[in-house]
């Protein structure tokens, strides 16, 4: 009799607090739902091109080019915290050549904003920039990027300015930027803007003498939209502008991303892309001098890229 008794008493205990975590874990999900916001989209591009006897000439090729984004926003009160990773990774295959990476970038924002009027919130903004896998020369002889080489990292302290869910101007009048280049051959060449390696009295490189981080500090402004101008066609843009205090803060440094995506049906769609960058501590081959050196200087950059493929949108 007593060890029924004690068998009752123990499992109405266990199904009193599993009735209790149920129930917690039920409001612990209601407060997710009712304060945050998940979602993402991915979409995978193709393009294909077969030629056999064609008189004309040209190349067979193949390209496949993948974008994913995803994002987990936060709001409650006077408090709102925007987390947001996109990646991009794309290669081509001309006939007769290896594949080649044609494109390749990862970047994290995370913007933590607390309201100071109807329009207006105090942030601060971590930004990080960089590329998941190394690209090589056509020969891949010679390593001319990889992951953290280069790397950029934002931090910055200011006002946003949030007048809709379409647009958001952030202005911040504190802003640490940081390149980053682990890779030693890159630092020691000085590419991405660090300081180049020292060089021996003969004027040759010293190895491993390279700076593998460049400090700045400035003004930054950041203008991100998104909207839907015309049914099933969304335009989403983001630029960024940098000012050096301490030198040359004149030369602005300039990123702007556009891309217009396209909704043909649930599963097709259609993307144009366009980058630009400006940054005069990023220094591009233009010629040659007349002892055969290589000259370089700071170049207007533009990428521009359109697809047609395979997308799928989760909340």
């Amino acid at each position: 009799m007593l060890l029924r008794l004690v068998a009752v008493l123990l499992i109405t205990i266990v199904t009193h607090h599993h009735t209790i975590a149920q129930d917690t874990l039920t409001d612990s999900l209601e407060t997710v739902q009712k304060n945050w916001d998940f979602g993402g989209a991915g979409t995978i591009n193709f393009s294909q091109v077969s030629l056999s006897n064609w008189a004309a000439g040209g190349q067979s090729s193949l390209s496949v080019l993948g974008t994913a984004g995803m994002f987990g926003n936060y709001k409650k009160g006077k408090n709102t915290w925007n987390n947001t990773l996109s990646l991009t990774y794309g290669t081509v295959k001309l006939q007769d050549q290896r594949i080649r990476k044609s494109d390749d970038r990862l970047e994290l924002n995370i913007k933590y904003g607390r309201n100071a009027s109807t329009d207006w919130f105090y942030s601060a903004q971590i930004n990080f920039k960089s590329q998941m896998l190394p690209t090589y020369n056509i020969t891949r002889d010679t390593i001319l990027s990889n992951f953290l080489s280069p790397g950029y990292v934002l931090t910055s302290l200011g006002m946003d300015y949030k007048p809709n869910d379409k647009l958001s101007v952030f202005i911040s009048p504190v802003t640490g930027k940081y390149t980053v280049v682990l890779n030693q051959e890159l630092a020691d060449a000085g590419a991405f803007g660090v300081q180049a390696a020292r060089k021996d009295l003969e004027g040759n490189l010293i190895p491993g003498t390279g700076q593998n981080l460049r400090r700045e500090f400035g003004g930054f402004v950041n203008v991100r939209y998104k909207n839907e101008i015309l049914t099933n066609v969304v335009l989403q843009s983001k630029l960024d502008l940098f000012s050096n205090y301490m030198r040359n803060p004149e030369n602005v440094d300039l990123n702007w991303e556009s891309q217009v995506d396209m909704k043909i049906n649930r599963f097709l769609s259609a993307s144009v892309f366009l980058h630009i960058v400006y940054d005069d501590d990023i220094k591009i081959k233009t010629g040659h001098n007349p002892d055969g050196t290589v000259t370089r200087g700071p170049r207007l950059q533009v990428k521009q890229s359109l697809g047609i493929g395979l997308s799928h949108k989760f909340d």
